[in-house]
């Protein structure tokens, strides 16, 4: 069982641990020779050019991916030429796109925050008027952690990206509770294994501390959260891991804020706290093989992400923070520190949340710049 990966990013690397478990040959189009999965990388290439992409996938039984970037005039290419790629274009497109993403799920029916796609400062202004003086405008290509997203209240808030070319997406500004995220995954054949309803907090943009299961919740709440998952993955004809990224509303309703068709941020904590990380699961579902379990191990898990990072790299304080938090799982994503860059991420689990917690974000502190 050969997989390829395209991208070389820490999502790649993580697949490298539960590929070896499982005997699968995991090869990785990277896009630099010191890229995160360097470990796994069969060639260095650009994933935007379809000869390289063409004779990567080749070697290989399956593709998927890392990132969403690859462009659809390359995964034709290889659907053309008999690769089975998963998730597939049609499901990737919804992902590289902001507007096409909400027509998608509008159509499919999943709750979303009331959204307009705007030609103009004018088209801005009208749905600022419409949706109390307030709005999140988005590029609809490209932004993730935080860029390309912005919270406008004047018509004129976004003329730099409308100068720029092409329609902006602009959102109501969503009064919600908490950001949660629900996580799946979906085999071609049909099967899906959903994780527990976890609880995301991000700082300026980028996801920081994840909490699973996320804090009292409702029965009713985590019913709708499953429910959304199946609708997503099967009316997009998602294959592998799919994360939806959640408000919850002040009166208890569940809107869709992004997708990811791929392992995520939000399922970090399944490497210690599930029966099957999302790694594993998304190595089984791409390969149309059975889904493992996804019961958490203990009580409660919580991952802190390690952003910026130390000089020489995280392994340079492993002498102090192993040695204070044995319990803890670490894991290094073997990236150049850089201010907010998301460089490696810490996991606790057990039966007291606030030791749990505190057990983390210890963790976590060592790692500081």
């Amino acid at each position: 069982m050969r997989v390829g990966v395209i991208g070389g990013g820490q999502l790649a690397r993580m697949m490298v641990p539960p590929a070896v478990e499982l005997g699968i040959e995991l090869r990785v189009l990277a896009e630099s020779a010191d890229s995160s999965a360097r470990i796994a990388a069969a060639a260095v290439g650009d994933y935007r050019d379809a000869a390289t992409v063409l004779a990567f996938a080749r070697e290989v039984d399956v593709v998927t991916f890392d990132h969403e970037h690859v462009p659809q005039e390359v995964l034709a290419a290889l659907v053309e030429a008999g690769v089975a790629v998963r998730p597939g274009p049609a499901a990737l497109a919804v992902a590289q796109d902001k507007i096409l993403m909400r027509r998608r799920l509008s159509a499919i029916g999943a709750p979303v925050p009331a959204w307009a796609e705007l030609a103009d400062a004018a088209a801005l202004g009208a749905f600022l008027d419409a949706h109390g003086g307030a709005a999140v405008v988005k590029t609809p290509r490209g932004g993730y952690d935080g860029k390309g997203v912005r919270v406008v209240r004047d018509a004129h808030g976004a003329d730099d990206w409308f100068e720029a070319g092409g329609p902006l997406l602009a959102e109501e500004l969503v009064d919600f509770r908490r950001e949660l995220a629900q996580l799946s995954a979906r085999r071609p054949s049909g099967d899906l294994a959903v994780w527990p309803l976890v609880e995301t907090v991000q700082r300026d943009g980028v996801c920081a501390e994840v909490t699973a299961p996320a804090p009292g919740l409702s029965i009713a709440l985590l019913d709708q959260a499953a429910a959304l998952a199946e609708l997503v993955s099967a009316g997009l004809g998602v294959t592998g891991v799919l994360a939806i990224e959640l408000f919850e509303t002040r009166d208890g309703r569940l809107l869709v804020n992004e997708l990811a068709m791929r392992p995520h941020n939000s399922g970090h904590w399944t490497i210690e706290g599930s029966a099957t990380s999302q790694f594993e699961q998304h190595l089984r579902a791409v390969l149309d093989l059975p889904l493992g379990d996804t019961a958490p191990r203990s009580p409660w898990s919580v991952m802190v992400n390690v952003l910026g990072g130390p000089e020489g790299g995280m392994p340079a304080r492993y002498p102090a923070a192993l040695a204070a938090e044995p319990g803890v799982g670490f894991h290094s994503y073997g990236k150049e520190p850089r201010p907010g860059r998301k460089v490696g991420h810490v996991t606790a689990v057990g039966d007291d949340l606030d030791a749990v917690q505190g057990h983390a974000r210890a963790a976590a502190r060592f790692f500081q710049p």
